[in-house]
């Protein structure tokens, strides 16, 4: 039996799931808002922004999509603000805030 990760919550028994918890998706998945784990978080200094996209790479959790090569704003409901993203940046358009909210 595999376990259907979209309808595990905190209300399921554990008649629901595998043995040995086997799980057959990514917990990183786009079905799951994994920022609200963060304890710090990027903030976007628009103006200091020169769009040179290295940011976007970086990201271990693809939360900084861009688009017809701009960069657009943070996916916060996937960021871990691990702050990887504001250590690359050459111009000092990202920095870090404590908390979940940016």
């Amino acid at each position: 039996m595999r376990t259907d990760i979209t309808k595990i919550n905190e209300k399921s028994t554990y008649k629901e799931l595998t043995e040995g918890m086997m799980i057959f998706a990514g917990g990183t998945a786009k079905l799951f808002n994994t920022g609200e784990w963060r304890t710090n978080t990027p903030v976007m200094d628009w103006e200091k922004c020169k769009q040179c996209l290295l940011c976007c790479p970086v990201c271990p959790d693809a939360c900084i999509p861009f688009k017809d090569g701009k960069r657009l704003d943070f996916d916060y409901d996937h960021c871990k603000g691990c702050g990887i993203c504001a250590s690359v940046c050459r111009f000092g358009a990202i920095t870090m805030k404590e908390g979940i909210e940016p």
